[in-house]
């Protein structure tokens, strides 16, 4: 995924641009950046963040940059933001986002004239580097952002920071958030919406989709007006987003809570505690114990003070051990107890197995694993919510090819309906598979009425395969 934040203020910016950044780190943890435009023109630094946090890498930049104009970012694979200069002057370019036909895109980039790209390491190009590219086709900037919300498939929310102001454009159908702060002398666009309380800023305004704004110290002025079309990531409230967030007006926690105790609704587990997989299982098992009146308790932990982000490295081998490694038992909350788990989703199905597994090892009778959200059947195409090279590493995917064979995909449809004997005979196998005493998925519908919005402006591809 990916996190970003901006700042133009009549004062210096590097504070807020430093903390409203940071405040994204567990959207990303590959690379940090930030770039500040002042008196001494343009100035910018990226980091590593793989074995340490944004902040620490940041604190001595944070002490010698300057600057009345910035944008920062936390991005889970490419380096940025970038300085580009062009016939539009010079600018600094961050994205949130993924371009599902990047190779079109190049060929057509080529094939218009002579060009190159800058290869990163295994042989990609930077997305934010290709994002520039295709502005610099048109004669103006605000022309190149609509360009570019056209050409790219998949979603892309873009921030160009010029000496004059910083351009921001939201995505084409708004799949992920910007919200607009203000206080005197300044204003802020981010990622997440509590990004920029502590910091003094008030809530100003979210931009729709495909809305263009440019932002200055003294007002935030919109330069196209956003869309009538909206398909929000419904996984920006199950599991990406921060407890503390909204997004279209809608609490992440109080989703999660109504969340849970819907899925309480259609259960009758004999479990004697609920509790929730750390960090964001823990809202939708609170929502289940409170409509159950199962208690809730906390059998084992996340150790944070050395493993602060909730993201994990791109190698699925270390993500297991570390996910493994994170969490600490409480014996006296597990031994002799019969367990209901509550977690955010299953993709893979690997971390979970090995979570059930650690729970019998200290000493649960029982493990009846719940899931915040419906079988993840299809891979995401809008946004890097998985690194996946193929649908076959979905859990559910692969025990459907084999239910099915080759004719899986003629069944799809009936996979995603919890009525079918199809979708129970795939959830049975799955938690058999994984050595669950029972599994049971929220329900799409439920899902949807828990966050409360039009469902029409909701996305939920990797469910029901539906654009």
């Amino acid at each position: 995924m990916g996190g970003f934040f901006a700042v133009a203020s009549k004062e210096d910016c590097v504070f807020d641009l430093f903390f409203g950044t940071d405040y994204h780190s567990h959207l990303g943890t590959r690379r940090g950046g930030m770039a500040v435009h002042g008196k001494n023109g343009f100035d910018r630094s990226i980091h590593n963040i793989e074995n340490s946090p944004f902040r620490t890498k940041f604190e001595k930049d944070v002490n010698e940059m300057t600057g009345n104009l910035g944008i920062g970012c936390i991005s889970d694979y490419e380096p940025q933001p970038l300085l580009v200069r062009s016939h539009h002057g010079t600018y600094a370019i961050a994205t949130v986002g993924k371009i599902s036909n990047m190779e079109e895109i190049v060929a057509k980039i080529f094939k218009a004239g002579n060009t190159h790209f800058l290869e990163m390491s295994g042989g990609d190009i930077n997305a934010t580097e290709l994002v520039a590219s295709i502005i610099n086709q048109k004669e103006n900037l605000i022309e190149g952002l609509q360009y570019a919300q056209e050409m790219i498939e998949g979603s892309m929310t873009m921030l160009c920071m010029t000496p004059k102001g910083i351009f921001i454009a939201r995505d084409r159908l708004g799949r992920t958030p910007v919200a607009i702060g203000q206080k005197e002398g300044a204003f802020c666009a981010s990622f997440e919406s509590f990004s920029y309380l502590n910091l003094g800023y008030q809530e100003y305004k979210e931009l729709g989709p495909g809305e263009i704004v440019v932002m200055s110290p003294e007002a935030v002025t919109t330069l196209v007006q956003p869309g009538k079309d909206m398909k929000i990531c419904t996984f920006l409230w199950v599991y990406y987003g921060y407890p503390s967030s909204s997004y279209e007006g809608v609490s992440v926690e109080e989703m999660r809570y109504k969340c849970g105790e819907l899925l309480a609704g259609r259960d009758n587990a004999d479990a004697e505690t609920v509790a929730g997989v750390p960090d964001s299982g823990i809202a939708h098992a609170v929502g289940y114990a409170n409509a159950s009146g199962i208690p809730f308790s906390r059998p084992f932990i996340k150790y944070t003070p050395t493993w602060p982000r909730s993201f994990m490295p791109t190698i699925q081998s270390q993500r297991n051990l570390i996910a493994k490694m994170k969490l600490i038992p409480i014996h006296e909350l597990i031994k002799n107890k019969n367990l209901l788990l509550i977690d955010d989703s299953i993709v893979r199905g690997t971390q979970l197995r090995e979570t059930t597994e650690f729970l019998y090892q200290s000493g649960a009778r029982k493990v009846h694993i719940r899931t915040a959200c419906p079988p993840i059947i299809y891979g995401c195409k809008y946004l890097n919510f998985s690194r996946s090279t193929s649908e076959m590493d979905l859990i559910a995917r692969r025990v459907i090819k084999r239910l099915e064979g080759n004719d899986s995909d003629k069944y799809l449809n009936e996979y995603t309906d919890p009525q079918t004997d199809r979708y129970q005979e795939m959830t049975t196998t799955i938690g058999r598979e994984l050595n669950f005493s029972s599994l049971l998925y929220h329900r799409l519908d439920d899902m949807i009425e828990s966050v409360g919005i039009d469902p029409c402006k909701l996305c939920t591809y990797c469910w029901n395969g539906q654009e």
